[in-house]
């Protein structure tokens, strides 16, 4: 089974569940996810680092497919690594960004993953692209 890793921003709970929106879609379309805050937990004290680190840097290596949520001021450090690493190692790679248009936001975003990167303007988007994938 097709696995995607969904990466984003977490210290907020409307981010966490607009994670979980997309998790929610690939379930239903046949895809086995990885859903850090829920797989993995969320940071909560130093001990956590470790334990979570590893664990979010397997699933990069088992999963097939990596979403990048790329929503707001700017790229969330992790976001950016999760989706570097991915690429990296040849993994499918697809950027979600839904709040503004992606020639507003190249600053924001970062010159690299806007060349490198499918990026998807809105959940139906997502939703095209991820049955093309099945």
């Amino acid at each position: 089974m097709t696995k995607i890793y969904i990466a984003g921003p977490l210290c907020e709970e409307i981010d966490r569940k607009f994670l979980e929106g997309i998790d929610k879609i690939c379930k239903n379309l046949g895809f086995e996810t990885f859903l850090p805050h829920k797989d993995a937990g969320l940071y909560q004290k130093k001990e956590d680092i470790k334990r979570i680190s590893k664990k979010d840097i397997e699933e990069i290596y088992n999963c097939d497919i990596l979403i990048g949520v790329l929503n707001g001021v700017c790229v969330g450090a992790g976001t950016a690594w999760e989706m570097g690493y991915a690429q990296a190692l040849g993994k499918k790679v697809i950027g979600v960004k839904t709040d503004r248009k992606i020639n507003e936001s190249i600053s924001d975003i970062s010159v690299v993953i806007v060349g490198t990167v499918k990026i998807v303007k809105s959940i139906n988007d997502l939703k095209k692209e991820l049955k093309k994938l099945r």
